[in-house]
Formats: C-alpha cells, sequence, structure tokens
C-alpha cells in the first residue's frame, strides 16, 4: 500500500470484508484513504480501530450514519462533490446528473470525481447511478472489483440494482446450440 504523502508513513490498519481486504490510512486525525489490499504496516490508532468497528458493522447491515472524520486529498471541486457524497444516507442513490447540480458541475466531472475518490465506501461514490433516457443504470465504479463491488455495496443496503442490459446480437452470439 502507498499512501498519498509519500514523505512519512501513514497509520494504516486493514481488514477483511466480504468485498475483500481493505486498509485504512489516517492523517492528522483523520481518515485519508481507504485502499484495496493489505497494507505492509499495521498501526491501531483509536481513530482507526473506530473506523474499523463501523466498517464491520456496515458491512453486518447495520444502518449506520457516517460520521468519522475524513480529509480526502482532492482539488476544491472534487473535495465539494465528495462532501455532497457525504449527505447521502443509507440506500439513497442519485445520478451523475443530480450530483452535478448540487455541486456546481457537469456529469463528466462527477465522473472525475468519482474515479479520484481515496475514501470509497466512507464517502459513498457507489450511490451515484447512470441515468440515461429516463431509465436508471449502475454507472461505473472503479474501487475493488469494480461493477461487482458497486453491486455488492448497493445490494447491502437494499438497492434494488438494475440488470447488465447485453444486445439481442450478442445474446443470440452467447446462446449454447441445442
Amino acid at each position: 500500500m502507498t499512501s498519498h504523502r509519500e514523505d512519512r508513513a501513514l497509520p494504516q490498519l486493514s481488514l477483511h470484508t466480504p468485498i475483500g481486504a481493505i486498509t485504512l490510512s489516517e492523517e492528522d486525525g483523520a481518515i485519508v484513504a481507504l485502499d484495496w489490499g493489505w497494507g505492509r504496516d499495521q498501526t491501531a490508532t483509536p481513530l482507526l480501530l473506530t473506523a474499523r468497528d463501523w466498517l464491520q458493522r456496515y458491512f453486518d447491515g447495520e444502518r449506520l450514519k457516517m460520521s468519522l472524520p475524513v480529509a480526502p486529498h482532492g482539488t476544491p471541486y472534487r473535495r465539494r462533490v465528495w462532501e455532497e457524497l457525504r449527505r447521502l444516507a443509507w440506500g439513497e442513490t442519485l445520478s451523475y446528473r443530480e450530483l452535478a447540480i448540487r455541486s456546481g458541475g457537469s456529469a463528466r466531472s462527477i465522473g472525475g470525481a468519482m474515479a479520484n475518490n481515496p475514501i470509497p465506501i466512507l464517502i459513498p461514490c457507489h450511490r451515484v447511478l447512470s441515468a440515461v433516457a429516463g431509465r436508471v443504470a449502475i454507472g461505473g465504479y472503479s474501487a475493488g472489483e469494480g461493477l461487482e463491488t458497486k453491486r455488492h455495496l448497493l445490494a447491502l443496503e437494499g438497492v434494488a440494482v438494475p440488470a447488465p442490459r447485453i444486445s439481442a446480437q450478442l445474446a443470440a452470439a452467447t446462446r449454447m446450440p441445442t
């Protein structure tokens, strides 16, 4: 695991979850990163222990308000987007467009902010869905195992996730002969 600040080692704590091992990093009394994989160094600070406990309860299905201190590194615009995401409650979703309106940007810039979210789950970018021509789709997800991870997190929160759509041509090409 590498930290966002290379000049000094940040306290890190890892845990096993249903979506794989994840590692939390702390800087100056706030969570600054959540990365997939097991961190090399393990430091059990009070904040990291609290964050680990919160995540374990989250994965056990408890509806929890996220009140842990976070300090994501990013541009002022991205931090504004991430702060707007933190306002979403358990199981609440919105579209890239809706988030863009709330944050003062475009759907494309929202996608960029989501792809660079350094603290997924705690800053719940998995709750942002695509809406095209009135239809809701899962959109993208760059953390963990991608869309599989996003589907798992949404299902955990009780969000009905649209099934992936495939074209009739692709469906016919993949059908087994009888």
